[in-house]
């Protein structure tokens, strides 16, 4: 892979070299994706990937940045922040990448955050939602709403239009993501002036549920809080359902592709997410159709917030007129512009102001579906 060009600055140490200057005739913009693309949470990381892929295609068609064609390096971390340093390393040493998309967890874009803010890199997440991940520094973004408020629009969403006022609470307490999410929603549902009947947490890996439900059954909730990414969910969701426990389910974005994993214990379920696939914005819908044509699959949030990550790096680079990224880092910053997951503008810590959607699992034409149930826009 040819190096980076930048025609406008002069290369010298070698941590300017990394940032951005290289040769001049190079004719294409190298820009790293890492991502899970294989383990437990694959499905993120390959929609996101896809996502940023028909952002590609879209940018480079109609003309590439600043007269250079887009390519996407794509590397696997599996999740593990370990490896996606790995990854960091290979495609900011090796290829000389100085803007990346990724990772989709937490744990794995935390792993890279602190390399690059001392490297310079751009590195922006798509869905890492732990409140600290752009805590590095200013090289550092991301699409997606941050846990609290996900914890928050749960909360809300579950007292104000459910009408529950008696909340149990399930979640993985060896987790960043969903310990965050539970721990906003506990405080949000007290202060609306619910009641957490019951506080459950559970281990890592774990599958059996039955005394956590059972105390849950027992605390007679009129809603339960399952901060979980979907395969534990699945298990969670069958095994209430199993004793009994027939109210409404409440989760994060951690819940996408839930409803190809679970039967009807999922129905009465609703959870956050940062797109809605049967949006009616025509902005939003013109991406679903131009996903579904090109990998004849229906778009999930993961390949809208994929698709969006890409396009605000790409906006950063035009509006900064330079591929230099202490520039683009600063014009980033300053968007605000409607986007496929909604208008986007940054807070002082590039975590972005933007709603989240609301989908109810139901039943369709004889499947599991996602279907838009409301918006909850920051306070």
């Amino acid at each position: 892979m040819k190096k980076l060009g930048l025609s406008l600055f002069v290369c010298g140490a070698a941590l300017a070299v990394l940032a951005g200057c290289a040769k001049k005739n190079s004719d294409t913009l190298p820009v790293g994706a890492i991502f899970p693309l294989s383990g437990q949470v694959a499905f993120y990381g390959t929609e996101s990937r896809d996502g940023a892929l028909l952002a590609v295609d879209e940018i480079n068609a109609a003309g590439g940045l600043l007269g250079k064609q887009i390519t996407l390096l794509s590397e696997d971390d599996e999740g593990d922040a370990a490896k996606a340093l790995n990854a960091f390393t290979k495609l900011t040493t090796r290829e000389k990448v100085v803007f990346i998309l990724g990772s989709s967890t937490s744990g794995a874009t935390k792993g890279m955050t602190q390399q690059a803010q001392q490297s310079k890199v751009v590195l922006i997440s798509p869905s890492a939602t732990a409140l600290d991940v752009t805590n590095a520094g200013d090289y550092i973004f991301r699409a997606c709403f941050i846990d609290p408020f996900q914890g928050v629009v749960g909360a809300d969403f579950a007292y104000e239009t459910l009408g529950a006022r008696r909340a149990a609470v399930l979640y993985d307490a060896g987790a960043d993501y969903n310990t965050g999410l539970a721990d906003e929603f506990k405080k949000e549902f007290i202060a609306a002036g619910g009641e957490v009947v019951a506080d459950e947490a559970y281990q890592t890996n774990e599958k059996d549920f039955k005394a956590q439900v059972t105390r849950i059954k027992a605390a007679d909730p009129d809603v339960v809080y399952l901060p979980n990414y979907y395969n534990d969910v699945a298990l969670q969701a069958k095994q209430l359902r199993g004793q009994g426990v027939d109210c409404a389910l409440v989760g994060g974005d951690g819940w996408d592709s839930l409803i190809d994993n679970a039967g009807d214990e999922a129905l009465n379920g609703f959870w956050s997410a940062g797109f809605a696939a049967d949006t009616t914005d025509p902005r939003g819908a013109d991406f679903v159709k131009a996903f579904q044509a090109k990998f004849n699959r229906p778009a999930s949030q993961f390949s809208a917030l994929g698709y969006d990550t890409m396009m605000l790096v790409a906006d950063g680079i035009k509006a900064a007129g330079t591929f230099d990224t202490a520039a683009v880092k600063d014009a980033m910053a300053k968007l605000n512009g409607a986007y496929v997951t909604g208008n986007i503008r940054f807070d002082g810590n590039r975590n972005p102001i933007k709603g989240a959607a609301i989908n109810e699992i139901v039943r369709r034409d004889g499947r599991l579906a996602n279907a838009y149930k409301t918006t909850v826009n920051p306070k």
